[in-house]
């Protein structure tokens, strides 16, 4: 973080880009997840009054637009002042200003527990997704964040899936990659006495399918769907997501998390 005179010594762009990076790093102090070394840490200003401070410079823009300006008035004047809303909202109005938008990756989500207790992970057991060379680490982190969300057991993963260690997997799995257990497994490695169903076009409606108590739902890649030898292995079934669209096309972790959320619905009935 910068000393708040020092901001005002600085560029347009520059000063810009050092605000956007301040305010995340806020946002990340304020959450509790801070990086090492990035704790705020100005002893002559409380982090509030420096979270205000430094909105105020931004406020002095003269790019800033008109409503992004009275937005962040109004929550500069707020009782009580909500210092993660604020730094949000001020990051937010600058990376538009600076042309740029934040990825799901890229978003600062605190941890839920908030008095740091560990708890066990409450789930539906034998409910399982085998996600099938899945190339997008975005949408490897959206499977997993939906299984963890939902109540899936485990994820199984095929050999040509992206890893879910990968950064942009991790960001966008919000913590989901580490909470939920997950194999790497063939096809055919798949756990003996669990239906297996895939999750493709041209099976029986979501609506009207008739899930299994335990079973493993096969989700195909985002190119191509599910290979041959998974549907062939997909013994129980295929359900499909009836569309309308000239397009009749869903992201895949949108459409695994229609299909989970009927699933438990199943499991509850």
């Amino acid at each position: 973080m910068i000393e708040p005179e020092k901001l005002f010594q600085l560029g347009g762009g520059q000063k810009r880009r050092k605000l956007a990076l301040t305010f995340g790093a806020l946002e990340r102090d304020i959450a509790g997840i801070a990086e090492r070394g990035m704790e705020y840490s100005f002893r002559q200003l409380s982090r509030a009054d420096y979270t205000k401070k430094i909105t105020e410079i931004l406020l002095k823009d003269p790019k800033l637009p008109p409503e992004a300006a009275a937005e962040l008035r109004v929550l500069l004047a707020a009782q009580p002042f909500d210092e993660l809303r604020v730094c949000n909202c001020a990051r937010n109005h600058l990376l538009a200003m600076l042309g740029t938008f934040p990825a799901e990756w890229d978003l600062i989500i605190a941890p839920h527990a908030a008095d740091g207790a560990v708890r066990a992970r409450d789930f539906f057991p034998g409910v399982c997704v085998y996600a099938e060379d899945i190339r997008s680490p975005f949408n490897m982190g959206s499977i997993f964040r939906t299984a963890e969300g939902l109540g899936a057991e485990r994820v199984y993963i095929s050999p040509g899936c992206v890893d879910p260690q990968q950064p942009r997997a991790l960001r966008s799995g919000m913590g989901c990659v580490e909470a939920m257990g997950w194999e790497r497994r063939g096809i055919d490695e798949l756990p003996e006495g669990l239906p297996v169903f895939a999750l493709e076009t041209g099976g029986t409606p979501v609506s009207e399918f008739d899930f299994p108590r335990r079973g493993v739902c096969i989700v195909g890649s985002e190119e191509l769907g599910v290979s041959p030898h998974a549907l062939h292995r997909a013994a129980y079934g295929r359900v499909s997501i009836p569309m309308k669209g000239l397009k009749a096309s869903l992201n895949v972790g949108v459409a695994f998390g229609i299909l989970l959320q009927k699933w438990i619905e199943s499991l509850s009935s």
